[in-house]
């Protein structure tokens, strides 16, 4: 047989949870990716799924009202993890998919990075419309074995 057989490909595991709606989800959020891939000994890179998970949920936590909680929903598959953040506005991240012609950041401000960030680093993103507002996603491909850590 060529390729692994269908019992050696494990199965997704995905984890959800609710995070207030305060800088305070983003650390919690990144301590989630961090531990679900160090636990099921994932590929992907951690590093980075813990820096684009942090640009997810401040965003949201930014740039939507109201006192409810986001959710942060992490699944990890055999090609790789996909993390998605809730939150409860309905409209579209801005330019999550396509760069706005000549928006370059401005290099003195703190902000207008974070989504430039999970375009270049992420395998694919996007959005996508939910029963209660809206969920952002990345994707990370599994490293090559020669480019995983120690």
């Amino acid at each position: 047989m060529n390729g692994p057989a269908l019992h050696d490909i494990p199965a997704p595991a995905s984890w959800r949870i609710a995070l207030p709606h305060t800088a305070a989800a983003v650390p919690v959020a990144r301590a989630l990716v961090r531990t679900a891939l160090a636990e099921l000994k994932h590929a992907a890179d951690s590093d980075t799924a813990e820096l684009l998970t942090a640009e997810l949920v401040a965003n949201a936590v930014e740039h939507t009202a109201g006192d409810g909680h986001i959710e942060l929903v992490v699944e990890l598959m055999p090609t790789g993890c996909q993390v998605e953040v809730h939150d409860p506005d309905p409209a579209p991240p801005g330019n999550l998919t396509v760069p706005e012609p000549h928006s370059e950041p401005d290099p003195w401000q703190e902000h207008g990075r974070g989504l430039l960030l999970i375009r270049a680093l992420s395998s694919s993103c996007g959005h996508r419309p939910t029963g209660s507002g809206k969920a952002v996603w990345f994707k990370l491909p599994v490293l090559p074995a020669q480019r995983r850590p120690a």
